[in-house]
C-alpha cells in the first residue's frame, strides 16, 4: 500500500481514541449523572422517613390567634392548635418544633419544606386543596362578621360604605371578598393581632374573624359591645400536609381518629373552646 494511501486510511486508534479533555468532559458528565440520580433517590424520601429518623416534626402554628394559638405568660405558645401539635408528636413518638407562623405564610411554610404539618386553624377550600393536602378535621371553627350592637347589620348589602378589618390571606378575607358589596372597605392586616388591635382602635367599623376570636376579644374588651352579624362560613380546621406525602398524611389522618374515637378530641375542643367538636368531617 502506497504512503499516501496508508494516510488517507482511519486507523482502528483514531476511531476509539479521544482526547483527555473530552474524556474528562465524558467523566465528568456521567458523574453528574450519578449524583442527580443519587439526589432523585434523596428526594424519594418521605416526609414520614426523615421525621422516623431524625426523631422530630416540624410543625407550623398560630400564636397570634387565641385560643388556637398564642403566647402564654410564661412566652410559650398554647392554644388548642399548639395541644393538637403535641398530640400529634406524641403518637409519633418524637420531639415537636413549633414554628410560629401567619396566615399568609403558613402554607408557603408547607410548600418550601420548612414544615412538615400545618395545624393554624387551616381551613380547607378549592383553592387550598390545589397545593396543599389536608387530613380529617380536628377541631370546630366558623368565621364571621362582627360589630357594635349600634351598627344595623342583617344582610351583607349592609355592609356598603363601611369599613373592614380582616388578616390578610385568611379564610374571613377570601370568604367576604365573594359576598361584600363593591363599596366595602377591606383594610388587610399582616397577623391576627394588628387585625384585633385596628378594630378595637376604631380604624374601622366592622370586624371579620372566627367565633373564638370574636369571643376572646368580648371577653377581654367589653367596653367595644360587639355582636355577632352575619356568618361567613363554618370551616373545621384541618391539618396541611404537602402534596406527595401520602404516607405522612395516612399517619396523621389514623392519629386524628384514634384520638376522635377517645375523646381526646372531644376534651380539646371544651378545653379551649368551651364546647364539642361536634360534628366533623372527614
Amino acid at each position: 500500500m502506497s504512503l499516501a494511501a496508508r494516510r488517507a486510511r482511519p486507523s482502528s486508534l483514531s476511531l476509539t481514541r479521544r482526547p483527555a479533555s473530552v474524556t474528562r468532559r465524558l467523566l465528568l458528565a456521567a458523574a453528574g449523572m450519578g449524583l442527580g440520580l443519587a439526589m432523585t433517590g434523596a428526594h424519594a424520601q418521605t416526609a414520614l422517613d426523615t421525621i422516623t429518623k431524625t426523631k422530630t416534626i416540624r410543625i407550623a402554628v398560630p400564636t397570634d390567634y387565641p385560643p388556637y394559638g398564642f403566647v402564654g405568660p410564661d412566652m410559650k405558645p398554647q392554644g388548642l392548635d399548639i395541644a393538637m401539635a403535641e398530640l400529634i408528636a406524641a403518637k409519633l413518638g418524637v420531639k415537636v418544633e413549633l414554628l410560629p407562623v401567619t396566615s399568609a405564610n403558613r402554607i408557603p411554610y408547607l410548600q418550601t419544606k420548612k414544615a412538615d404539618l400545618v395545624i393554624s386553624s387551616l381551613g380547607k377550600n378549592p383553592e387550598r386543596e390545589k397545593v396543599i393536602s389536608f387530613s380529617a378535621a380536628y377541631a370546630p371553627f366558623y368565621q364571621a362578621v362582627f360589630a357594635p350592637k349600634s351598627l344595623s347589620i342583617k344582610s351583607f348589602a349592609d355592609l356598603a360604605g363601611k369599613t373592614v378589618a380582616v388578616t390578610r390571606g385568611a379564610m374571613e378575607d377570601q370568604e367576604l371578598g365573594k359576598v361584600a358589596p363593591s363599596s366595602l372597605e377591606f383594610k388587610r392586616f399582616e397577623d391576627n393581632n394588628a387585625t384585633i388591635a385596628a378594630f378595637a382602635a376604631g380604624q374601622t367599623q366592622v370586624l371579620a374573624t372566627s367565633a373564638a376570636v370574636a369571643a376572646n376579644l368580648m371577653q377581654r374588651n367589653p367596653g367595644l359591645n360587639i355582636e355577632y352579624k352575619l356568618l361567613l362560613k363554618d370551616s373545621p380546621c384541618y391539618v396541611g400536609v404537602a402534596k406527595g406525602e401520602d404516607a405522612l398524611l395516612a399517619k396523621v389522618n389514623s392519629i386524628i381518629a384514634a384520638a376522635k374515637q377517645a375523646g381526646e378530641l372531644e376534651a380539646l375542643s371544651k378545653k379551649w373552646l368551651g364546647r364539642g367538636t361536634g360534628e366533623l368531617p372527614l
